[in-house]
């Protein structure tokens, strides 16, 4: 069995990522602790590794994307479409979390006392779209990066492109040269790190079922169905559909030529970690151009959560059932509309959604150590759903690029599964 470039099945990637999972799996169930603390490092050192080249490549790409595409006529286009096609997704995700809880009510035959309260993370989330749109603009650049703000990074990056694009012939080749020149060099070593992704989710599957064991996923049952069936409907159904009707595009290739990112999106539960593979999975397999995946991915791994949005909104529900309340139509189109803005602001990192929650709790005047009881136990269950809704972010990121890039006359895009 060998790929069309001459590759035996087991030096492919994702059939190597996969092995890696369940020699993980397999490593933890049978050694437990001692194994996560033989070799959790490793999975951290890879983790680190994928976050230390995140802030250059993001610069790097958008700005070299954006100083290429023009003036401000084709960025606002460019940036038109991809807004729109993000809160189109959102929206369609948040409505099937909303569809699904209502039908199967996970939270009405809840036992919530059996469960075991776990510390929630600290993690700063705008409390408002005001707030919002004044955490775009940094204060100061180096500290943004420096911080990883990846808003205020992506702002500045684009509004810089956009400088270059403006400046006269010269000073515009030379510098979109210069970038052009240094996204390559990340792309290059990027490319480097992507070939230690097995050894790294090895040792990060390891340490999570030799940490965790499967009792957490034995737990809230009902509530961990009805989130993977609205995240299974939204992947396999929603985001294929938008594939065909807005893209043209085969969701069989697309799929095909995403596996890599998938999975590691999948081992990591971290967008923002997965953005280096994704990007040069785009570019490379699927097709996109860099002047279109360095402006819609970046953006895309901020501000496109569908995964998330879908989470919070189930979510929200979900605590809403387990106290014996019923929110009526008009708190439940409160709870999509915070949901989706709340979403934009979820940081790309493992968990983020489970604080973001609190955010649309509060807009629906639930809250109190109740709450915080249910929400922590949440967390319980909240890693393989982390998994799970991080991998349809990294999808729906990718399904943006590629439907952005026909729209602007790509033909090359999902054209053959590379």
């Amino acid at each position: 069995m060998q790929d069309p470039r001459g590759l035996p099945w087991y030096r492919r990637l994702h059939w190597q990522v996969l092995m890696a999972m369940a020699l993980g799996i397999a490593v933890g169930s049978l050694f437990g602790e001692p194994a996560a603390e033989r070799l959790g490092w490793i999975g951290d050192l890879f983790m680190k590794l994928l976050r230390m080249i995140i802030v250059p490549l993001v610069l790097t790409s958008i700005i070299s994307g954006v100083a290429s595409v023009g003036g401000g006529r084709a960025i606002g286009r460019l940036f038109g479409k991809t807004l729109g096609y993000y809160a189109l997704s959102s929206l369609l995700a948040i409505l099937a979390g909303l569809l699904l809880t209502n039908l199967i009510r996970p939270g009405a035959a809840a036992n919530m006392t059996d469960t075991v309260r776990q510390e929630l993370p600290e993690l700063a989330t705008p409390s408002s779209p005001v707030d919002l749109a004044l955490d775009v603009v940094p204060d100061n650049v180096v500290q943004a990066a420096a911080s990883a703000d990846m808003l205020a990074i992506i702002f500045f990056s684009i509004v810089f492109g956009a400088a270059i694009a403006g400046l006269p012939e010269t000073p515009h080749r030379h510098l979109t040269q210069l970038f052009d020149a240094l996204f390559q060099a990340m792309m290059r070593l990027t490319g480097g790190i992507i070939k230690l992704l097995p050894l790294g989710v090895f040792a990060l599957i390891t340490k999570m079922v030799g940490t965790t064991g499967f009792q957490s996923f034995k737990a809230l049952a009902l509530y961990m169905v009805t989130i993977a069936s609205g995240l299974t409907l939204h992947l396999f159904v929603t985001l294929p559909l938008l594939l065909i009707l807005v893209g043209r595009i085969s969701p069989r290739i697309h799929f095909a030529n995403m596996r890599e990112p998938l999975l590691v999106a999948f081992s990591t539960s971290s967008s923002g970690a997965t953005l280096p593979v994704t990007l040069n999975t785009v570019e490379t397999k699927v097709g996109v151009s860099n002047r279109v995946s360095s402006f819609v991915l970046p953006m895309g791994a901020t501000v496109n959560m569908d995964g998330t949005a879908l989470y919070e909104c189930a979510g929200v529900l979900f605590v809403a059932q387990v106290l014996g309340l019923e929110l009526g139509i008009a708190q439940q189109a409160i709870v999509v509309v915070t949901a989706l803005l709340a979403s934009i602001g979820a940081a790309a990192v493992p968990s983020a959604g489970l604080v973001v929650i609190f955010i649309v709790l509060e807009a629906v005047n639930l809250r109190g150590p109740e709450v915080n009881l249910i929400v922590g136990s949440m967390l319980a269950v909240d890693r393989p759903l982390d998994m799970f809704r991080t991998a349809v972010n990294v999808f729906s990121d990718s399904c943006g690029a590629a439907i952005v890039a026909r729209s602007e006359g790509e033909t090359e895009v999902d054209a053959e599964i590379r």
